[in-house]
């Protein structure tokens, strides 16, 4: 009896013990689950999540070629990490880059990108960096100085996305993913009720869209918590870039954020009930949706005949910067005009929204 007490593994004094393993010291309360466990339990629990949700969803095939988009981030950089041990371990048999798009924000994402520079070297990833100069003819501080902080985000949203399709092309990837997790999706299913954007509603929830075109995307932290990724990230020490853009203060975005925040200190749970209720929307077969085609200016998906990116861009070079604002109705007016100069200035030389060979 003495001897089966004194081979009993010693447990640690004060505090309490790891729900799971009962053997260590909890050193943190799971934001999804409330529970008290240990930091070696809660990377095993965490890591094995997304490898479920890999898994579960069949989101890579063995051989493909997979950009991780990355901006330096918590996100990105837990993604990369992640992804890369995941792949190692449980032999995806997976070849991974890192993409970046250089937005040209002066004090922001220039000192980001060192944090993916660093990244490259510490995970063995290579890097491919895109920039909006390169792609558009423009960075995000001279859109600002003509547009102004209030619909700066509209501009950059829509040129990111396209840059990172343009950026994974040029990297002949077969899949892109992103470090979008489950708070981020909830925050867009909301903002898509809000907006009455039945077309975004019906599909912001899957964890793989674009498959009808160029490049397939993922969401491996689709079901993932912010908070989860934060303690991780910070127990692992990871090297990522914690500032916020300087031009986001006032975004639409950040309302739905806050909300989203006060809901999961009342009920942890409302994020993946928000996430499943988007999921389980069904749009009625009387409503008329979007049919997806092709932008005639740059060849990229549209459901118009240009695509929003090729619009805002003619409205920064003629500019009219406000042109692709909102769902205006004079776009095809304004856009057929042989428009050489504007309020006494000549109008810039027209560029095609990414120009770039491919």
């Amino acid at each position: 009896m003495a001897s089966e007490v004194a081979e009993e593994t010693p447990k640690p004094r004060g505090g309490r013990f790891c729900t799971l393993c009962n053997a260590r010291r909890a050193a943190l309360k799971r934001p999804k689950t409330l529970e008290q466990i240990c930091k070696e339990c809660f990377y095993e629990v965490f890591e094995d999540e997304i490898h479920r949700v890999i898994v579960d969803n069949n989101l890579f095939k063995r051989g493909e070629r997979v950009a991780i988009g990355a901006s330096g981030g918590k996100d990105s950089t837990v993604l990369a990490y992640v992804l890369s041990e995941l792949n190692r371990r449980h032999d995806y048999g997976l070849d991974l880059f890192l993409l970046s798009v250089d937005e040209g924000i002066t004090g922001y994402r220039d000192d980001s990108l060192e944090t993916v520079k660093r990244n490259e070297i510490q995970y063995g990833l290579p890097l491919k960096v895109v920039s909006y100069k390169q792609l558009y003819g423009w960075t995000m501080d001279e859109i600002v100085k003509l547009i102004g902080l209030k619909n700066n985000c509209t501009f950059c949203g829509v040129f990111r996305r396209q840059a990172l399709d343009r950026g994974a092309t040029l990297l002949k990837v077969d899949k892109l993913v992103t470090g979008h997790n489950a708070d981020d999706i909830a925050e867009t299913v909301l903002l898509n009720i809000l907006r009455g954007d039945i077309a975004r509603l019906s599909r912001c929830t899957f964890i793989t869209t674009g498959e009808d075109g160029p490049i397939p995307r993922c969401k491996p932290f689709k079901y993932t918590y912010e908070k989860e990724i934060v303690m991780y990230a910070y127990f692992k020490r990871l090297d990522y870039f914690s500032t916020e853009c300087i031009y986001s203060p006032n975004a639409y975005r950040g309302f739905a954020r806050e909300f989203i925040k006060d809901l999961e200190r009342i009920r942890p749970r409302a994020i993946l009930d928000i996430i499943k209720s988007g999921e389980d929307f069904r749009i009625s077969t009387t409503t008329k949706m979007p049919e997806q085609g092709n932008c005639e200016r740059c060849g990229y998906i549209s459901s118009q005949k240009w695509c929003k990116a090729c619009v805002l861009l003619e409205g920064l070079n003629r500019g009219l910067p406000k042109m692709g604002i909102g769902r205006s109705r004079g776009i095809d007016n304004e856009r057929n005009k042989d428009v050489k100069e504007t309020n006494g200035t000549k109008s810039l030389e027209s560029k095609q929204c990414g120009s770039l060979d491919f």
